[in-house]
């Protein structure tokens, strides 16, 4: 039988209380209890060895977004960018979750995708500058990279554009009988596209091991993801398809990393594929020029108290595996490593004009 949760009572007037709030989501804490622990820990990435390296990638994410933010700002990149800041946990989770050899396949905000799957920040930075050592020669753009020496099969421009791309190469793993998943994040705005329904479908009746992985950050672009799904939980939407769906708290990266480590097992053990719906938030506009009008400040200031690295850092604090002042130096030895990498750049740049 198919499985979805369902953890709130649907109420619009006081929607953003009680669903991001409330008791909904799964915590790290009540995953093995909740589905038990018959998923393999060693699949996960390579790259992740302790709670140390999750910190530092979301750190990572976190000051190249910032970094990239205040350029644009400067004059000093040109055209657009969406950026996924107050997302970290849902890509480094996810990349965490998910063997060295797994597929990704990203949307239009897949920096954050991309550095959590282990790509080059300076290539992807260069590529932002227009420079031929970027990803795409400095021809594609922020929406245009992929590395496939490490599974990750690319950004995407088109709504629900990657559901198709991690379907398809579901289906090859298959014909090749190789032991692997493909995982496609897309947002809740593409989980009304034609792609993701005819995606699901296909997984279903070839039972593919693909994981579609839904950011549902509460807007699509502007719009209030309440208003244009039919659904409260994305994750039901599984249940027409007959598949499982789960829904996580994408602020807990070890929740959204367990959550991933059981589909993918799932996947490679022709158990077929996964909808996992993240509750998360993106703390800054959809793009360049949003000036977020359509949202309050308290809205944001109340998803900034539930910040994924401060809980996770929190967290390791609490359990003595780190110390604030741990902390600051490795938040202070990222942001050299990003530095260092705009330097770099700034300076292949001038030696172009």
């Amino acid at each position: 039988m198919p499985f979805f949760t369902k953890h709130f009572k649907y109420n619009r007037k006081s929607h953003f209380r009680q669903v991001f709030f409330g008791k909904i989501t799964l915590k790290y804490q009540n995953f093995l209890k909740k589905y038990g622990s018959n998923f393999n820990m060693e699949r996960r990435n390579s790259q992740f060895a302790s709670d140390i390296d999750i910190l530092k990638r979301m750190l990572l994410i976190r000051t190249f977004e910032g970094s990239v933010d205040n350029m644009f700002a400067e004059g000093l990149l040109r055209g657009t960018s969406h950026l996924a800041v107050g997302e970290e946990g849902t890509a480094v989770g996810v990349s965490a979750g998910l063997a060295d050899g797994d597929y990704v396949s990203s949307n239009h905000r897949g920096h954050g995708h991309f550095l959590a799957r282990g790509g080059d920040p300076y290539k992807i930075m260069a590529e932002l500058f227009g420079l031929p050592s970027g990803y795409s020669k400095g021809k594609g753009g922020t929406q245009h990279m992929a590395d496939f020496s490490i599974g990750f099969l690319g950004m995407n421009g088109i709504t629900g554009g990657m559901l198709t791309i991690a379907t398809g190469a579901a289906l090859s793993i298959v014909h090749q009988g190789q032991k692997r998943v493909s995982l496609a994040f897309f947002g809740d705005g593409a989980s009304n596209q034609g792609t993701f329904h005819e995606s699901l479908n296909m997984a279903s009746i070839w039972n593919l091991p693909v994981i579609y992985f839904c950011e549902n950050n509460l807007y699509a672009m502007s719009s209030p993801a309440r208003e244009l799904v039919s659904v409260t939980d994305i994750a039901k939407r599984a249940e027409g398809y007959n598949l499982e769906g789960i829904i996580v708290d994408g602020n807990d990266v070890l929740a959204v990393r367990d959550a991933v480590a059981y589909a993918a097992e799932k996947g490679v053990n022709g158990k077929g594929a996964t909808l996992i719906e993240a509750k998360c938030y993106r703390s800054l506009g959809h793009s360049r020029g949003d000036l977020r009008i359509y949202r309050t400040k308290e809205e944001e200031a109340q998803w900034a108290e539930r910040d994924a690295i401060i809980a996770f850092k929190t967290k390791l604090v609490t359990e003595k595996k780190l110390t604030d002042a741990e902390f600051e130096t490795l938040k202070s030895k990222v942001e050299a490593e990003i530095a260092q990498i705009i330097d770099r750049c700034k300076e292949e740049a001038k030696e172009l004009l």
